[in-house]
């Protein structure tokens, strides 16, 4: 056994020129891989760098690794080298010489690198040094590969308090946003950003700052050019201003102030006032208030919701692995807020989202892909209080042929009277075709991009999204319905 530390230089080029060369290649990208290939050119063998457990760690992306048999033998050396606490050793083999050296100073998990070749080629002193070298590099790529992995734990734990608020379990998100920081804010506006995928992070470095390490921000987990952040009412002021200067690509839409409980009506708010930031010249908006429909219901709304969700609400599952009531109940709402993007907000596969929907369909008996019954569920989850579930579901139609409902039926389809040409006919061929395009337009006799154009227009007449989830499309269905218009 021969320390190599003693071994005379390899090749004319001499030591300078190999540490030039070492340097160069370690401030590179990919460095570890980029030096084992220097090595193997270098030393006319093999390389890799191998964990004190005999694991293969990295090899040469140009050249071959080391052959299973050098592997296993180096493998066995490096434990007896950990062991001992030595840094360096030479193994004799058939063809080749196998060099071991410890990359760094002697800690708990440092890798040795196994070179491989001929032993009228014995790397010598470039063997140590270039041990060196490698071990600083593995270190700095071990160490961002660590800050990955906690910054994408960060990122996905901010997203489950994000769903938890969505689906209303506000003690659960109250609970983990306080470990992670900062505490949740008791009342926010919500804002939605759309802006190129990879500014995303750019941006809510910005809100960050701005809002001095008080706002809530999430990446959307359903859209990759949205970026979801709940700011305290007093660091919001003028912050459309700053996206806009920062990002000028960027569009904004916030919502009113909210209670935290009602985080997922804010996000809704600000995707509805986004669908007219993208129309206006300054590419912000923010969600005009209005009269919800539940109040004008009074105490027969609540009532008709937990008769209408009493199938659900009193379902058992049969195994349980299987999802319970407010399981099913939170997917039956993002479905209807997401549409197919509901499988990436439940991170669930989309064969299980539609088992789920099935699931639904029969216990509430509804078609959840018309939009008749998709409104229906949507304004019962709406209602859904502490009613008890034993309570009648009635008709629809005779909840909202209340004086009240009608009036609020008026009100809100109000701005298409002076809004685009054709509006309500419009809105009412694209609500009676399910909200499916194609048919929209063979119903009106015109192509499916002017149909298009028609929908947008009315999307910035009435303030609302219409052609992205989550869509206006079951409130103003429920609105035309009160009117008797579908």
């Amino acid at each position: 056994m021969v320390d190599v530390g003693t071994s005379a230089a390899l090749g004319p080029a001499g030591r300078a020129g190999d540490l030039v060369a070492l340097t160069r290649l370690s401030t590179g990208s990919g460095a570890v891989g980029a030096i084992l290939d220097w090595l193997a050119t270098r030393t006319g063998g093999t390389a890799a760098l191998v964990d004190v457990d005999g694991k293969t760690l990295a090899a040469p992306s140009k050249h071959s690794a080391p052959a299973p048999t050098v592997l296993a033998a180096a493998a066995t050396e490096v434990a007896r080298l950990h062991r001992r606490g030595t840094s360096s050793a030479v193994l004799d083999g058939e063809p080749d010489t196998i060099d071991v050296v410890r990359a760094g100073d002697a800690a708990a998990r440092v890798p040795y690198l196994v070179v491989a070749n001929r032993p009228e080629r014995r790397p010598g002193v470039v063997l140590a040094d270039a041990a060196r070298i490698l071990g600083l590099c593995w270190r700095v790529a071990e160490a961002e590969r660590t800050s990955d992995r906690v910054a994408s734990a960060m990122s996905q734990s901010r997203e489950a308090v994000l769903h938890l608020l969505m689906i209303g379990s506000l003690a659960a998100a109250q609970r983990i946003a306080a470990t992670l920081g900062p505490r949740l804010p008791g009342v926010a506006r919500v804002f939605v950003v759309e802006c190129p995928a990879g500014r995303r992070h750019q941006i809510g470095d910005q809100i960050e700052r701005f809002a001095r390490g008080r706002a809530w921000i999430v990446p959307c987990p359903v859209r990759p050019h949205h970026l979801i952040a709940l700011v305290p009412p007093e660091r919001e002021h003028r912050l459309d201003l700053l996206i806009a200067e920062g990002v000028p690509e960027a569009r904004v839409g916030a919502s009113q102030e909210v209670p935290l409980r009602e985080t997922a009506l804010g996000y809704e708010q600000a995707f509805h006032a986004l669908a007219v930031a993208r129309g206006v010249p300054g590419r912000y908006a923010r969600f005009d208030r209005h009269t919800d429909l539940t109040p004008f219901l009074g105490g027969r709304g609540p009532a008709w919701a937990a008769g209408f969700l009493r199938p659900c609400l009193t379902y058992v599952p049969a195994r349980r692995a299987d999802p319970g009531a407010e399981e099913l109940l939170a997917t039956l709402n993002s479905w209807l807020t997401f549409d197919g993007g509901a499988g990436r907000h439940l991170k669930i596969h989309r064969n299980t989202l539609a088992a789920r929907l099935r699931l639904l369909g029969d216990l509430l008996g509804l078609d959840l892909t018309r939009l008749a019954d998709q409104s229906a569920a949507w304004l019962a989850l709406r209602l859904h209080a502490g009613a008890s579930p034993d309570s009648p579901a009635g008709p629809l139609d005779s909840l909202l042929a209340t004086p009240a409902a009608v009036v609020w039926a008026r009100s809100r389809l109000l701005p298409l009277d002076a809004g685009p040409p054709a509006g309500v006919e419009t809105l009412r061929a694209w609500l009676r075709a399910d909200a499916r395009l194609p048919a929209t337009a063979s119903a009106l006799g015109i192509s499916a991009p002017a149909t298009r154009k028609r929908l947008a227009r009315i999307e910035r007449a009435l303030g609302r999204s219409l052609l992205h989830a989550p869509s206006a499309k079951h409130e103003l269905w429920l609105a035309l319905r009160a009117l008797g218009s579908l």
